[in-house]
């Protein structure tokens, strides 16, 4: 997994699609969905990791990119 494609495609093999047109609202909602994988246990500990690690990236690119 190396890029936020990876990470809706694992999303996506779990019924999640996320769009909501707001990129930065897209990926707060990835990473809450993928919260809520990992505690169903249905992904193990590196793949959330390698995810998590991969949204909250791109979440503080999108922040600085508006100036938050």
């Amino acid at each position: 997994m190396k890029t936020i494609y990876d990470v809706q495609q694992l999303l996506k093999t779990y019924g999640t699609v996320i769009y909501v047109g707001d990129r930065l609202a897209d990926l707060e909602l990835m990473e809450a969905e993928l919260r809520e994988i990992y505690r169903s246990q249905f992904i193990d500990i590196k793949d959330y990791q390698t995810a998590l690690l991969l949204l909250r990236n791109e979440i503080q690119k999108e922040k600085e990119k508006r100036g938050r």
